[in-house]
């Protein structure tokens, strides 16, 4: 029986309720993670089949990493936010080494000319994942301790844009430029939440715009797929060849889409479509209506994140709130870059699509970032129930010091 059962029967013997589970949020995870599974084994079977003579390889292993994802989160899920806030600044340091150890020669894996993995055994760790969670848990409690700093004094705005630059160039030497616009963009919604001023902010915002657009077309790589992105059909058989495919994948599937499993753009057409592409075989397999099921389910899992971070400031539980803006911005930047991508709306990033594209590191980290949804929802409601995160009650504690 879990720590969380075993309060759950506690309390409930003295006559006290412990808080319910935000069952929307859960809901919303779970059913991504279930759908994600199965358009990733339609997605994957004919391109395990022959180039590995397994059929259900990727299947197997994405239900692996849900199942490890479960795990973690549910470990963490008892860990007290008051601890996680405490081991902020050494989190932030271990999300720069993960940055750095992927950019030493022979440790790094290179893929396509980017080196941003680590071999841990079972699968290739994507380092910019766990930084991206781990910068945000660093911010959050940043804010939360010089919250009136950031809105009264520049340089309380300025102090974490440093450490974002660090991480941002380590971003940029991998090259994981979509990582380093996902971090910024979210790193700059969480100060916005803090309450910044909106000249400084609007500032910031315009300077860190240029310099992204300068990095963007500062690379050959980067212009073409800037360039590929605005007319793919301009070379359809090379530069624009992903999209095209993906384009014609979204388009056939019409309004209730051909079928599950009877996609032909994965057959061999469309690369990663197991990857960051798994949203285009869903729209031609699903139609519109599948589109609209995932973006419906996308929507709620990132209100419900707001909602929390509501809940946790009323219950003064700053960090927890500011924890709760981060990832759900984190989600909703994530999934509407690679919706956007799959429908041609953006350049083409590497970024995966949350809690449904293949992938361990990016699975893993996901549902690691929904268990501290649920963490802080649970102690949210612990406080306004009258109950401390422990499941004490807050009359007795008091009734006890007197």
């Amino acid at each position: 029986m879990t720590t969380t059962a075993c309060q759950a029967r506690f309390i409930s013997a003295r006559g006290m309720r412990l808080p319910r589970t935000d069952y929307w949020l859960l809901f919303s995870a779970a059913a991504l993670a279930a759908l994600g599974l199965v358009m990733v084994s339609s997605a994957s079977i004919t391109f395990a089949d022959r180039e590995l003579g397994q059929p259900f390889y990727y299947a197997i292993r994405q239900a692996i990493y849900i199942s490890g994802g479960v795990f973690v989160g549910a470990v963490l899920l008892l860990l007290p936010l008051a601890m996680l806030a405490r081991m902020a600044p050494a989190l932030l340091l271990l999300s720069f080494a993960l940055l750095l150890l992927v950019l030493v020669p022979g440790v790094g894996v290179e893929v396509n000319g980017a080196v941003r993995w680590l071999n841990v055994g079972l699968f290739r760790l994507q380092v910019s994942e766990p930084a991206k969670l781990l910068f945000i848990i660093y911010l959050a409690g940043y804010l939360a301790r010089h919250g009136e700093e950031v809105r009264t004094h520049f340089s309380g705005f300025l102090k974490p844009l440093g450490l974002l630059a660090i991480a941002a160039v380590l971003l940029l030497i991998e090259p994981d430029f979509g990582a380093t616009v996902v971090l910024a963009a979210t790193v700059m919604g969480m100060i916005f939440m803090a309450g910044v001023r909106l000249p400084q902010f609007a500032g910031m915002l315009g300077a860190g715009g240029l310099l992204l657009g300068g990095l963007a077309v500062s690379s050959p790589y980067r212009l073409e797929r800037l360039t590929t992105f605005m007319n793919p059909w301009a070379d359809p058989f090379d530069s624009g060849f992903q999209l095209t495919q993906s384009l014609m994948a979204i388009g056939s599937g019409e309004w209730l889409g051909v079928g599950l499993g009877s996609s032909v753009q994965k057959l061999f057409y469309l690369p990663e479509a197991h990857t960051d592409f798994v949203f285009a075989v869903l729209a031609e397999e699903l139609g519109l209506l599948g589109v609209c099921i995932v973006i419906a389910l996308y929507v709620l899992l990132v209100w419900r994140a707001f909602i929390v971070a509501t809940q946790a400031a009323k219950a003064d539980n700053l960090f927890a709130s500011y924890l709760s803006y981060g990832i759900g911005i984190w989600f909703g930047l994530q999934s509407f870059v690679n919706i956007g991508v799959n429908m041609g709306l953006l350049p083409t990033k590497g970024l995966t699509l949350p809690l449904m594209s293949y992938g361990g590191s990016s699975m893993i980290v996901m549902s690691v970032a929904v268990a501290l949804l649920l963490r802080v929802d649970h102690e949210a409601r612990s406080t306004a129930g009258g109950l401390s995160a422990s499941g004490q009650s807050t009359t007795r504690r008091k009734r006890g010091r007197s």
